[in-house]
């Protein structure tokens, strides 16, 4: 299926984000982790698309959508400026509200889309994270291990840049295969399709601004929402997978409950990249939810 393009002039200039739509039903937006794309969707959206109308974007920074250099403070790859992406791709479709289900760095920006924009979110699904500010508050050794290419990725540029660019089909499976909990979960044309964008310079770029942000902005962000004392009103979902990591280190539901009133959650049968193995499951869980 060929992907459209979506176009707008945000904060800090032009955007384009490649998306596809499918299905019928009430709107459910699926954003992608690091450092895949919108294809990590594939086979839950077949499961899907005839409950939902199915959203499935490349963040800003990923796929086919725009790259643009990172600026000093790393604003444009905020999470705020990638949730805004994501507000105005779905306002231009027509949904003014909206689901959201959001794995890995898709679900720090469906956490941001959330706060930012509550009435546009009837309810929020994050697939093996916890809140980014608790992660980097509470690491420890074992989550340094495990997630080393967090505090690789934030080095000033173009230090990962270089080196990864040089190593990719090394450095990728790598990198991927910390978190994951199992071996391979990846079918050969997905992983073909991530090991093609890490090979492109302002992919790779791009990739290490999102976390650039995320050490940095992002926090500032989120510690002036945790500042106001609230907590968002819309139900969350937290899921995560019993052969990851991210339980092993924090607690996803008493984290998410700092920040939301209603959470809900449980482990899955699956490693870290939960669409792309269990997608069947996976769906069972956004048709009960949502």
């Amino acid at each position: 299926m060929r992907y459209a393009i979506f176009k707008y002039h945000a904060t800090h200039g032009p955007i384009e984000i490649a998306y596809l739509q499918e299905g019928v039903g009430p709107p459910l937006l699926l954003l992608h982790g690091f450092p895949q794309t919108k294809k990590i969707w594939e086979p839950t959206v077949q499961l899907l698309k005839s409950q939902f109308t199915c959203i499935t974007p490349d963040l800003r920074g990923y796929g086919f959508s725009s790259k643009p250099q990172g600026l000093p403070d790393h604003a444009n790859y905020s999470k705020r400026e990638m949730a805004r992406d994501m507000l105005e791709l779905m306002h231009s479709l027509g949904h003014r509200t909206f689901d959201l289900v959001g794995h890995d760095r898709g679900g720090r920006v469906a956490h941001r889309l959330a706060t930012d924009y509550p009435s546009a979110i009837r309810k929020i699904m994050v697939l093996d994270i916890s809140p980014t500010w608790k992660m980097y508050a509470n690491t420890t050794q074992q989550f340094a291990t495990a997630y080393w290419h967090w505090f690789f990725l934030i080095q000033p540029t173009p230090i990962p840049e270089t080196l990864i660019g040089n190593q990719v089909d090394f450095l990728l499976p790598k990198m991927m295969g910390a978190k994951a909990g199992i071996q391979n979960p990846f079918s050969p044309e997905a992983f073909k399709e991530y090991v093609y964008w890490m090979k492109d310079p302002a992919c790779l770029h791009a990739m290490c601004e999102d976390y650039r942000a995320a050490s940095t902005i992002d926090l500032i962000h989120d510690q002036e929402f945790r500042d106001l004392g609230k907590k968002l009103a819309m139900p969350i979902c937290a899921l995560w997978g019993e052969k990851g990591v991210v339980h092993r280190c924090f607690n996803p539901i008493s984290d998410w409950q700092e920040v939301f009133q209603e959470v809900t959650g449980h482990h899955l049968p699956s490693g870290h990249y939960i669409p792309e193995e269990i997608p069947d499951i996976l769906a069972n869980e956004i048709r009960t939810f949502f």
